[in-house]
């Protein structure tokens, strides 16, 4: 039966459609992928036509960060399940380019249709997927109800709900409860995200708490080796990087670093914007802080004598070599409201890690690592600026607590396993 608040969602979705094909022509300005295969989004993908051969599984990865995520399950079932054709849908173009990246023609990669019953029942009726897994919270009532209704059974994988969100879908609780309950299986990080589902009406028997898969993350050798190679072009210097970062961000850490160069002048400050429409905005402020700025773009070599001061990272599908070139990690997204971003990278590579105040989607992460001595909490930029004399006078400590995030994140692998049983038993 269809709850009236899903009809009123729905009603609402088609009347902001103009604005979403505005918003993509907008953002299209700066990414032209945004401008691209549009019509996907309203399920116009290719039909499947083939009897002879297996259904699809349908991979949902909203972008980079849920791709990188996932990568690992896909891995394995492409080489476990050669002949199973996997699609993998995104939102982003960033996260489209990251699939092209890790797998080439080994998936299909389309845009996630939009959360509109006509839209999912045809996207549906030209995929015909054996099943449906979502990759962290991205959660659409209609992609739901149009799979369960088609038969398709739907898996939540690496399912996280901070408490922020958890308020958000509380006030829309009937419309929540009736969504989660087309769930074939909701598998969270930890019991803490479980527990704020339950809360909204999930099943408790639909739940598995099975850890973060982000935890078994893998660095291929060669890009550890690119980054040793930058490290050695670099002059071994102490490198901060700033990962990840978003408007204004970048503005804090060089207003509050850029002091220290006057003791501390081989210094070199690494920046990896999120979003690559910003690689020029943010170029700009660098050169506001110094003129001795290197475009990983350009190819550009450092200059003679240490006097590149910023190394901007504007190219995608760098930042684990240019974490394997850095000493300390500072999360972006963690010193603006955006919640923060994963940490585990720079730690399975031992770099101590730095978190922002606002650290709400990784808060459980962020707290264990902390504990475990491999992570520091701080308030703003400014007490960033307080902690690097620390670690560049003594070498030692910088060490001591990498070592420490890195046995942290190692201690925690074993959900990608877990995973794996559930998605082939449920899904395959």
């Amino acid at each position: 039966m269809i709850n009236w608040r899903r009809h009123l969602y729905t009603l609402l979705f088609y009347l902001l459609v103009p604005l979403l094909l505005m918003r993509l022509w907008w953002r299209g300005r700066k990414a032209s992928g945004y401008r691209e295969r549009w019509w996907q989004r309203f399920g116009f993908v290719a039909v499947v036509d083939a009897p002879d051969k297996p259904k699809p599984l349908w991979i949902h990865a909203v972008s980079v960060g849920e791709t990188i995520a996932i990568a690992p399950l896909v891995e394995r079932l492409l080489g476990d399940y050669p002949a199973l054709p996997i699609i993998i849908t995104s939102m982003t173009p960033t996260g489209a380019e990251r699939v092209q990246a890790l797998f080439g023609e080994r998936v299909l990669h389309y845009y996630c249709p939009y959360d509109l019953p006509d839209v999912i029942c045809r996207f549906l009726a030209r995929v015909k997927p054996r099943g449906c897994l979502i990759v962290e919270t991205e959660l659409w009532p209609n992609m739901i109800a149009g799979c369960q209704r088609a038969g398709v059974p739907v898996m939540v994988a690496n399912a996280r709900l901070s408490e922020r969100s958890a308020k958000g879908y509380l006030r829309l609780a009937g419309l929540a409860k009736q969504m989660l309950s087309g769930l074939t299986l909701l598998v969270t990080q930890h019991q803490s995200d479980a527990d704020r589902f339950q809360q909204l009406g999930m099943p408790a028997d639909k739940i598995l708490v099975s850890g973060s898969i982000k935890f078994d993350i893998e660095i291929d050798a060669a890009s550890q080796a690119q980054g040793r190679l930058l490290r050695q072009e670099l002059g071994n210097r102490f490198t901060v990087i700033l990962a990840s970062s978003h408007e204004d961000e970048e503005d804090q850490l060089l207003a509050t670093l850029s002091p220290l160069w006057s003791h501390y002048p081989d210094l070199l400050i690494m920046i990896v914007p999120r979003h690559p429409e910003r690689f020029e905005s943010v170029c700009q402020t660098c050169f506001g802080y110094s003129a001795n700025v290197v475009r990983r773009s350009e190819m550009s070599r450092i200059t003679p004598g240490n006097t590149t001061r910023i190394y901007l990272g504007d190219t995608m599908g760098d930042l684990m070599k240019l974490y394997a070139a850095a000493d300390v990690a500072v999360m972006g997204g963690s010193f603006s409201n955006v919640g923060g971003h994963n940490p585990l990278e720079p730690a399975v590579l031992g770099l101590p890690v730095i978190m922002g105040p606002h650290y709400f989607n990784f808060s459980a992460i962020s707290d264990a690592m902390t504990q475990a001595g491999g992570m520091l909490l701080v308030p703003n930029m400014a007490a960033v600026a307080e902690l690097l004399p620390s670690f560049v006078e003594v070498p030692s400590a910088v060490c001591e607590a990498g070592a420490k995030a890195a046995s942290y994140a190692d201690s925690q692998r074993g959900a990608l396993d877990r995973l794996y049983q559930e998605v082939t038993a449920r899904l395959l």
